[in-house]
């Protein structure tokens, strides 16, 4: 698992953690996402990577970002080659999010970087990274929770709650979610 990161507050569950110029960021990213981009065909992928660059994105490669994924922080989103984040997908990029070559985050995925310290007054807010390695298959509907790394080569079945971290190589599902048995497909990938 990635390191929890503590947001301070000022004091009541109720106070930001972003700064004024945070927030006008995230306001003028929402904004020019929905006007240029929400609207877009998928074949115009590559405008969509043009904005999400512009607004710190670290895009390697040509991956693919489907114009109903929700991205919360673009300037936290790392993707590389052949990556894909899916139809109607959030990455709730509150901490850095990596989704590694060929790997697929599918529809309405929900990648969640931040939760709140329950035991504080507060509920400050915590945030850790979140990756997907490398030829990674995260199924639809499923959810990953702040500081998770998903190995290179698994399967995460559809509609699974990923807690922790998960092994290479394997299919994993479930709430919480498992490794069940080894994902032989990998061995074809490798060649």
């Amino acid at each position: 698992m990635n390191e929890m990161i503590d947001h301070p507050q000022f004091g009541t569950p109720y106070d930001s953690p972003w700064s004024w110029r945070v927030r006008a960021r995230l306001l003028l990213w929402e904004f020019c996402w929905a006007l240029f981009c929400s609207w877009t065909p998928k074949p115009l992928n590559a405008w969509r990577l043009i904005w999400l660059r512009l607004f710190g994105a670290t895009i390697s490669g040509q991956p693919f970002v489907h114009q109903r994924a929700r991205i919360a922080m673009p300037w936290n989103l790392t993707m590389h080659h052949r990556s894909c984040l899916g139809d109607r997908a959030n990455a709730y990029s509150l901490a850095k999010i990596e989704i590694g070559e060929h790997a697929t985050v599918a529809q309405e995925v929900y990648l969640c970087t931040g939760t709140h310290r329950f035991d504080h007054p507060s509920l400050q807010l915590i945030t850790a990274k979140i990756t997907v390695g490398a030829h990674a298959f995260v199924g639809a509907r499923v959810f990953v929770m702040p500081g998770v790394h998903i190995g290179t080569h698994s399967v995460i079945g559809a509609s699974s709650v990923v807690t922790k971290d998960m092994p290479e190589g394997m299919i994993c599902l479930g709430n919480p979610c498992r490794p069940v048995r080894a994902n032989h497909q990998e061995e074809s990938t490798r060649l």
